[in-house]
């Protein structure tokens, strides 16, 4: 894809007055940011309601093993093996939690201890792991009109998968039991955020980074919290919180030069740091 459907936002962007706007990549980086921090945002509202913190982490450091997977096949890219391994992962989870009489965490651990453990054992073969490192950090000013394009499918598909079962999902996060009383087979609904999820912190992986990527769901959705009064505040601030703090890491990023995904994420944390105070003075 040449990109030619960008050229009316290159050129619009291009007109600020700012350095960093007249480079093709920060504008195309920028496009990335407002598509993707909102949409982590806004499902770390669910992540943190159903306590699933540690579930988008395993899935994010499992990420290796999909990546060790599309080597073995000999595939050119390591995002299918990647997506389709983060899938399997879902299902096994969920699998352990019903069938091995087991906790969420526990269930988590065990497979999470399992797969990256696998992935880095494959991957470290021959003494060629250093050349995956960079999914650790991220590269979001490696975005490519392509990715964009992607992004731009996964986030409208992903954000309606999220409001068709946001109800369902609160209610699980409320009580369990009332969701199993009135909603048809509230399972289904975590089943498929928890997939949806899965498939959205995988594809993310190239451009936020491994060691990020969690706190990306979780510290907006933290500082919503501080401010929230009701499911519709707490969801708004999220994402709010996730889109500012995904403007400012990537535009401090670039005068820093430091990585954009990491850049982000404190951006978040001093967000939230923010967010405490007025918590503290709202219930003081």
């Amino acid at each position: 894809m040449n990109g030619v459907w960008l050229e009316p936002w290159h050129r619009a962007v291009s007109l600020l007055p700012f350095e960093w706007a007249q480079y093709s990549f920060m504008r195309l980086a920028l496009l990335a940011v407002i598509l993707i921090a909102p949409l982590l945002g806004g499902l770390g509202t669910a992540v943190v309601a159903n306590r699933m913190a540690f579930f988008s982490e395993a899935v994010g450091h499992a990420a290796f093993t999909g990546i060790a997977i599309g080597v073995i096949l000999g595939m050119s890219g390591p995002l299918w093996p990647m997506v389709g391994f983060a899938l399997l992962l879902t299902l096994l989870i969920t699998w352990i939690r019903k069938r091995g009489g087991l906790s969420s965490d526990t269930a988590i651990g065990l497979v999470m201890a399992a797969t990256v453990s696998l992935g880095i054992v494959i991957l470290s073969k021959g003494g060629d792991f250093a050349r995956y490192t960079n999914f650790l950090i991220g590269d979001m000013l490696g975005v490519t009109p392509s990715d964009v394009a992607g992004l731009a499918v996964l986030t409208a598909i992903a954000a309606a998968l999220f409001l068709v079962f946001f109800n369902r999902l609160l209610l699980c996060s409320m009580s369990p039991a009332l969701a199993r009383s009135r909603a048809k087979r509230p399972g289904v609904a975590e089943l498929v955020f928890a997939c949806t999820l899965a498939v959205v912190v995988t594809c993310s992986l190239p451009w936020i980074g491994i060691l990020v990527i969690n706190a990306l769901l979780i510290v907006p959705a933290a500082a919503a919290r501080n401010l929230a009064r009701n499911t519709a505040e707490f969801f708004a601030w999220s994402i709010g919180v996730a889109f500012v703090s995904g403007i400012v890491g990537l535009i401090v990023s670039f005068y820093a030069s430091t990585a954009t995904g990491a850049t982000i994420v404190l951006a978040a944390v001093a967000a939230y740091a923010v967010t405490l105070l007025f918590s503290r003075r709202r219930t003081g």
